[in-house]
């Protein structure tokens, strides 16, 4: 493995790990009250673009870190529209 790509991969394990905190707070909690998700839409969307882009290349470090990140700010948006469903029909009932 060549020096490039083991800069590649290690930057590419930390630009994955960046919303794995954001992802744990918001499953632990049951709550992704503050969360922008046009903030993780808008994320997806490069991550998409950066693996077509690794792919073309041949590139591991860009295509797989991307993968990850992908998935990861899917979850975040998952489960931030399960949770505010969820508290926002709690709502409903308290007024009812």
């Amino acid at each position: 493995m060549f020096f490039l790509d083991i800069v590649g991969f290690t930057a590419g394990f930390f630009s994955m790990i960046i919303f794995v905190p954001q992802v744990y707070k918001t499953w632990k909690n049951k709550s992704a009250k503050g969360v922008s998700t046009q903030t993780f839409v808008i994320c997806m969307v490069s991550n998409v673009l950066w693996v077509i882009y690794g792919i073309s290349l041949k590139q591991p470090a860009i295509y797989i870190t991307n993968i990850v990140m992908c998935s990861l700010a899917l979850t975040q948006i998952i489960l931030k529209t399960k949770y505010d469903n969820l508290q926002g029909s709690d709502a409903v009932q308290l007024n009812n």
